[in-house]
């Protein structure tokens, strides 16, 4: 069961470590420095979620 979570985790990071770099770097190219701000918050919370996926998988 845990590994299912460990796995569904680690999707979650993914998907917002990719959305979080697309923020940042459409921020980068129209100058926004909210978007860009917004983006590394969105990879610093995808790289949590697959240190925790990759936690629950070691259970």
């Amino acid at each position: 069961m845990s590994d299912n979570k460990g796995l569904s985790d680690k999707v979650k990071g993914a998907v917002s470590k990719t959305k979080g770099e697309v923020k940042d770097q459409v921020g980068n190219a129209k100058n926004d420095s909210r978007l860009q701000e917004e983006g590394k918050r969105d990879k610093s919370k995808g790289e949590y979620q697959e240190r925790k996926g990759n936690l629950n998988e070691d259970k």
